[in-house]
């Protein structure tokens, strides 16, 4: 297992391989750079293939929760950690009290929160041994609905943000009344965005792998059901995937019909050449990390005890974020997954030399 010579190290500041027989615990934390502050991302648990899969995951995902919290603006740096196991089988109470523990030696350098495969009840039993995880404090969320940690509501109030962005920005559109969408995960978070969609007046397309979510979409937001094959190349205004990754790839992106994509789900590109890609064909792409950061906006001003108000503004600021990008792209012609991440880049501080964005790839996040 290569690690300083691996294709996704990106001058890492710090990467911890966990063991713990008792337990079974195998764990990689990767901190990617606390310039801003304190490395926070996701514990993920999922049976991995082999310990490089494990570790190709760690440094991408880290890399990315730097650019993600950078253009959130947060006082954050970027980290992941990841268990190998599956979560249905070889996950118990010791076996995360064990993470805790060794989250606690890492002496705060970096703080985790839920991620695939982990809850907040998970997290709530690492922090029996540690002070340095987020996401699991009961209280009044930004929409004065009261909140558990789930980042989903705030995440699809920030991806709406966004779209409402995108589709001023390309279409010239304050008004979503009759605006075609289709979402592609009407889950935790796509649900809640098409719920924002259909109270703004726009008609939506729905695809999900859950029989029961495509349900609720059709009587709850009389919304239009689609084939898994038909949902991101219908003949609408906007495209929202917010279910799996890499799914703007070599197949999908000739077929596309929308004007936009903007949706929830992380590392939406399948390869980084796929930004140009959609450039090409005239497709306004608001890059991934940036649109769906309300989720570590609210992780944030969970630790800092900020009030609902000041959480709904910050994720307000994800519209501006991306209109910045949008004129960038404009300006210079380059994709807009590029300009996001130089836009990242000036807000953190690079250490070595290679920061020639047109030579990187497009920044991924989880």
């Amino acid at each position: 297992m290569n690690v300083f010579s691996h294709p996704e190290f990106d001058f890492h500041e710090q990467v911890s391989f966990v063991c713990d027989a008792e337990t079974g615990l195998r764990a990689i934390v990767a901190i990617h750079n606390t310039s801003r502050g304190p490395a926070l991302g996701g514990c993920r648990m999922y049976p991995y293939a082999s310990d490089d899969d494990a570790l190709r995951d760690v440094l991408r995902l880290s890399r990315g929760m730097t650019y993600k919290s950078a253009l959130a603006n947060l006082d954050l740096g970027g980290g992941k950690s990841v268990i190998i196991g599956d979560p249905r089988k070889d996950k118990s109470d010791a076996l995360l009290a064990a993470m805790g523990r060794a989250l606690e030696r890492l002496g705060g350098h970096y703080i985790a929160a839920e991620d695939s495969g982990t809850s907040v009840p998970d997290l709530k039993t690492m922090g029996r041994e540690t002070r340095h995880v987020a996401g699991i404090a009961s209280r009044t969320g930004f929409d004065g609905q009261p909140s558990t940690g789930d980042p989903s509501p705030v995440t699809a109030y920030g991806t709406f943000i966004g779209l409402k962005a995108a589709v001023k920005h390309r279409l010239g559109l304050d008004d979503l009344t009759g605006l075609k969408v289709a979402i592609q995960g009407v889950g935790n978070v796509g649900f809640r965005l098409a719920r924002y969609l259909r109270e703004s007046g726009a008609e939506l397309w729905v695809y999900d792998v859950q029989p029961d979510n495509l349900r609720r979409a059709v009587d709850e937001l009389g919304a239009h059901v689609a084939s898994a094959e038909d949902i991101l190349a219908l003949p609408v205004d906007v495209i929202a995937p917010c279910a799996l990754g890499a799914v703007l790839n070599d197949r999908s992106i000739p077929a596309i019909r929308a004007a936009i994509v903007a949706g929830a789900a992380n590392n939406l590109l399948d390869r980084p050449e796929h930004d140009q890609a959609l450039q090409q064909r005239g497709i306004l792409y608001a890059p991934d990390f940036a649109i769906n950061a309300g989720g570590i906006i609210d992780v944030f001003h969970e630790r800092a005890g900020s009030s609902p108000e000041t959480i709904r503004a910050h994720v307000d600021t994800i519209g501006d974020t991306l209109t910045e990008i949008f004129e960038r792209a404009d300006r210079s012609g380059r994709p807009t997954g590029e300009i996001a991440n130089a836009l990242a880049e000036e807000r953190f501080r690079k250490h070595h030399p290679a920061s020639d964005t047109a030579q990187r790839p497009v920044a991924r996040a989880g």
